[in-house]
Protein backbone atom coordinates (compact mmCIF):
# COMPACT_ATOMS: atom_id res chain seq x y z
CA UNK A 1 0.00 0.00 0.00
CA UNK A 2 2.86 2.36 0.85
CA UNK A 3 4.51 1.81 -2.53
CA UNK A 4 1.24 2.32 -4.39
CA UNK A 5 0.64 5.67 -2.69
CA UNK A 6 4.16 6.85 -3.49
CA UNK A 7 4.01 5.79 -7.15
CA UNK A 8 0.54 7.28 -7.63
CA UNK A 9 1.64 10.57 -6.08
CA UNK A 10 4.79 10.64 -8.23
CA UNK A 11 2.66 10.00 -11.32
CA UNK A 12 0.36 12.90 -10.47
CA UNK A 13 3.34 15.17 -9.85
CA UNK A 14 4.85 14.16 -13.20
CA UNK A 15 1.59 14.78 -15.04
CA UNK A 16 1.11 18.20 -13.47
CA UNK A 17 4.68 19.31 -14.17
CA UNK A 18 4.52 17.94 -17.71
CA UNK A 19 1.20 19.66 -18.36
CA UNK A 20 2.42 22.99 -17.04
CA UNK A 21 5.62 22.71 -19.06
CA UNK A 22 3.63 21.98 -22.21
CA UNK A 23 1.36 24.97 -21.60
CA UNK A 24 4.33 27.27 -21.17
CA UNK A 25 6.53 26.03 -24.05
CA UNK A 26 4.12 24.14 -26.37
CA UNK A 27 6.85 21.53 -26.73
CA UNK A 28 5.71 17.93 -26.27
CA UNK A 29 9.23 16.42 -25.96
CA UNK A 30 10.24 19.02 -23.40
CA UNK A 31 7.05 18.44 -21.44
CA UNK A 32 7.61 14.67 -21.41
CA UNK A 33 11.19 15.09 -20.20
CA UNK A 34 10.16 17.55 -17.50
CA UNK A 35 7.28 15.35 -16.34
CA UNK A 36 9.32 12.16 -16.23
CA UNK A 37 12.16 13.93 -14.48
CA UNK A 38 9.88 15.45 -11.86
CA UNK A 39 8.08 12.16 -11.29
CA UNK A 40 11.29 10.16 -11.04
CA UNK A 41 13.02 12.60 -8.74
CA UNK A 42 9.99 12.87 -6.47
CA UNK A 43 10.01 9.14 -5.57
CA UNK A 44 12.99 9.24 -3.15
CA UNK A 45 11.68 12.44 -1.58
CA UNK A 46 8.21 10.98 -1.14
CA UNK A 47 9.67 7.83 0.45
CA UNK A 48 11.23 10.03 3.10
CA UNK A 49 8.17 12.25 3.57
CA UNK A 50 5.45 9.57 3.72
CA UNK A 51 6.11 7.27 6.67
CA UNK A 52 5.66 3.52 6.32
CA UNK A 53 3.15 2.30 8.88
CA UNK A 54 3.72 -1.10 10.39
CA UNK A 55 0.67 -3.11 11.38
CA UNK A 56 -0.12 -3.11 15.09
CA UNK A 57 -0.03 -6.29 17.08
CA UNK A 58 -3.30 -8.13 17.12
CA UNK A 59 -4.56 -6.61 13.87
CA UNK A 60 -5.43 -8.78 10.93
CA UNK A 61 -3.47 -8.11 7.72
Amino acid sequence: MHTAVILLTATVIGLVIGGLTFLSDFSAPGAVLAGRGAGGLSVPVLRLQIPHQRPREGCLP
